[in-house]
């Protein structure tokens, strides 16, 4: 691995504008593909092997024509004080409403009178009107939107309040300008970091150009491949994240060459064949982790997974070619300013002017020493921190937001509550139960013994007469329950009703089924609490046998994936203490707390671990590659730390800036997803890579790097140190390190144990 990289990164500097002119015409042809292609036909949002999505299927056979995964909106009016909706100046305002809705857009399927079909609150103060659509939400035109917004205009002008809610007014999710603040602050971390605007500058223009290539990839193919619309924003999220680390890495190694004086293509050669090996097999747990989402069999969740794993391959092919490439147009100018002059004057005089200065110990190698002098002490400290901060995560309760989650200044928000004060929180999620009584004898009495049965269930306020189609064989009913949607309770109604489902087919031979979207989401939330412990020991197992190929070891695996739990139930346990208690709520906007959304565990899960994977791989890969050139243990910590803590601190940074940016989003889920992997990223890099890990391995000692003979044998050999990479390069100054190596005496070696 590290040699065939070694002759690719070589290769990319000589024939620098060759491989630039090929990764700009795949960005030009992809940006042409999205620029050219026709939108997304379906945004659909199924659940195959679920009893929601097979009522949703029978209602499409059925009900020809309709749409039963339509978009829905909801016109909620409210009387002025003293005054009630069935007065004749407010009916009026209402009908024209309607009359408005109706003609609006060939998209509105259905415009319910409240008037006609029981839409007017008991004490008659509210009213609302229901209004169907043929297409799904993120398929509704603008045009169609607008018009819903603008709704009720004139019934607003004559005092009744009115507000609108449902998913017809889902839009893509807005980031605000703390996303802008994310990137601006990965621009500060990396000039600091190098010290110079043009070394600063390739990870984030590479990224951009990996991020482009990746998104417009996915817009180009949307339609054929059935991607949604929401695909691109993890693939944007995740591509730019590792975009900018694996370059950074490169970047930062190629520097270490030049400062140990070789050519500047030997460098590039050397900076791919090592580091570039660690961009691989780092690339490879993500795309693992990512890919790795199918087995929740969701379709939605495994296109935005496969999407994303295409950014992340991209963003390491552009890492071991582009950056180069690059490397090779931008010269000595990746060194900062002093470091050029110091090397200009000291060639000129004939000396080695850095070497003094190389051999001052810097923050990394500080560090090393503490823990390595008082392991027990931070290993300890770490463990019982993160700890603490998992114990949230033992009350964390699912589910998928609603409009009851969103800020009280929007409209959906006031709209639901209107709905709630006026007829009850059920209104706000209604059920929708199926009755398919084609092997049934009598179809309507199927039906009526359905409704009966279902209004005896505790929990369920309202049961509707039941709906035939045209050939009288399938029925719906509307139930309303008597809890908010998003609660525990109405989920228990939901599972009590189809409790009822084997009784009422053996009584009547017809088959019920409940359906909806609070149905949908409670479906949701159970198949991906069901494929939690199938997707963990997959994807933790798979990355297991990876690093053991990569370490050659079996506790330095062990001891990764077990960190990455702490840090993930940690993350986990911060998200529940800010989303679902409240805690500093303010802080990040959290209006109203509630339920964690049911896929943030294992969309944490896949995405966390592959990123720690990352930090794993940069630091520990350097901490072996010293070890196998002959250092000590304790040596070996210090030294991959020398090299790596500074370049590993940098780009957890610059993650955590680019995830925080979502923050800022409009969207609850999105909020949420950017806090709990910014958080998650931080105790993985800071606490668990910075601390257990050379704690642990300080501990370890030579065992840490054991590995059974015949395994050892059996495994392949992809040499991502670069031992035979430097063996094949420098023979004999390999084999004079490797002897001294072994007979040098750390200072901290007593430290170590070993």
């Amino acid at each position: 691995m590290a040699t065939f990289l070694y002759k690719l990164g070589r290769f990319a500097f000589r024939r620098r504008r060759f491989v630039a002119l090929i990764w700009v015409a795949l960005l030009a042809v992809a940006g042409v593909g999205a620029a050219t292609a026709s939108p997304p036909s379906n945004d659909s949002f199924s659940i195959p092997g679920t009893e929601a999505q097979k009522a949703f299927d029978v209602l499409e056979q059925r009900f020809p024509g309709g749409n039963a995964q339509g978009a829905t909106a909801r016109v909620v009016f409210r009387a002025p004080a003293g005054e009630k909706m069935t007065d004749a100046a407010n009916k009026r305002a209402v009908e024209k409403t309607i009359r408005e809705l109706r003609s609006s857009s060939d998209e509105v399927a259905r415009v319910a009178d409240p008037y006609k079909t029981g839409g007017v609150s008991k004490n008659g103060t509210t009213a609302y009107v229901l209004t169907s659509y043929k297409v799904s939400a993120m398929e509704l035109e603008d045009k169609t939107r607008d018009a819903l917004k603008e709704a009720g205009q004139d019934a607003r002008a004559s005092g009744l309040t009115v507000e609108i809610g449902g998913d017809a007014l889902q839009e893509m999710p807005e980031t605000g300008a703390t996303e802008v603040i994310g990137i601006a602050i990965s621009s500060v971390v990396l000039l600091i970091t190098f010290g110079s605007l043009v070394a600063a500058g390739l990870p984030l223009l590479t990224a951009i150009i990996g991020v482009g290539i990746g998104i417009s990839g996915i817009t180009a193919l949307a339609t054929t491949l059935g991607l949604s619309s929401t695909t691109s924003t993890l693939a944007m999220m995740i591509g730019l994240a590792v975009g900018i680390d694996y370059a950074l890495f490169i970047v930062s190694r190629y520097r270490a060459e030049l400062a140990e004086g070789k050519e500047r293509e030997e460098a590039a050669g050397r900076a791919v064949g090592t580091a570039g090996s660690a961009v691989v097999f780092a690339g490879l747990t993500v795309v693992i982790a990512l890919a790795g989402l199918a087995v929740v069999n969701i379709p939605m969740l495994s296109k935005m997974g496969f999407a994303a794993a295409g950014t992340v391959v991209i963003a390491v092919l552009i890492a071991i070619s582009l950056i180069p490439a690059l490397l090779g147009f931008a010269g000595n100018k990746v060194l900062p300013r002093k470091v050029r002059k110091a090397a200009k004057k000291g060639s000129q005089e004939g000396g080695e002017g850095q070497d003094a200065g190389e051999e001052k110990p810097n923050a990394g190698t500080r560090w090393a020493r503490f823990v390595l002098r008082r392991p027990v002490m931070v290993l300890l400290v770490a463990v019982l921190g993160l700890g603490a901060a998992a114990l949230p995560a033992a009350s964390l309760e699912l589910g998928l937001p609603d409009d009851g989650s969103q800020p009280t200044s929007t409209t959906k928000r006031q709209a639901y509550d209107l709905m709630s004060k006026g007829f009850g929180p059920g209104f706000n999620g209604p059920l929708m139960v199926v009755v398919d009584a084609k092997g049934s004898d009598d179809a309507k009495g199927a039906a009526e013994q359905v409704r009966r049965t279902i209004h005896d269930v505790d929990g369920v306020a309202s049961v509707s007469k039941p709906q035939f189609n045209k050939a009288g064989d399938t029925a719906t009913l509307t139930v309303i329950s008597k809890y908010k949607p998003s609660s525990v309770d109405t989920e228990h109604v939901v599972n009590h009703i189809r409790d009822e489902a084997a009784s009422i087919k053996s009584g009547t031979g017809a088959e019920m089924l409940v359906t909806g979207q609070t149905a949908m989401n409670i479906d949701v939330s159970q198949k991906l609490n069901d494929a939690l412990l199938p997707y963990l020991g997959l994807v933790v197992g798979l990355a297991f046998l990876l690093l053991m190929v990569v370490f050659r070891s079996l506790l330095v695996p062990l001891k990764a994936a077990l960190g990455f739990l702490l840090s993930v139930v940690a993350a986990l346990g911060a998200v529940v203490a800010v989303f679902q208690w409240g805690w500093g709520g303010s802080l990040f906007n959290v209006e109203e707390p509630g339920p964690i959304m049911s896929m943030m565990p294992i969309f944490m899960i896949g995405v966390v671990f592959g990123l720690a994977m990352d930090y794993e791989v940069f630091l520990v890969t350097r901490m072996r590659e010293a070890y196998v050139h002959g250092e000590r243990p304790g040596q070996a910590v210090v030294t991959g730390f020398r090299h790596g803590a500074r370049v590993v601190t940098a780009a957890a940074v610059i993650m955590i800036s680019v995830f925080a940016g979502f923050i800022g989003s409009s969207e609850s889920m999105v909020k949420m997803i950017g806090f709990g992997l910014a958080i998650a990223v931080f105790f993985d890099a800071f606490i668990v890579r910075m601390a257990i890990v050379p704690a642990v391995l300080a501990l370890l000692g030579k065992s840490a790097w054991w590995l059974p003979r015949w395994l050892d044998k059996a495994l392949p050999n992809v040499d991502v140190e670069g031992e035979g990479l430097r063996k094949q390069l420098d023979p004999g100054t390999a084999g004079r390190e490797e002897r001294a190596g072994r007979d040098e005496r750390d200072p901290d070696a007593d430290l170590t144990r070993v």
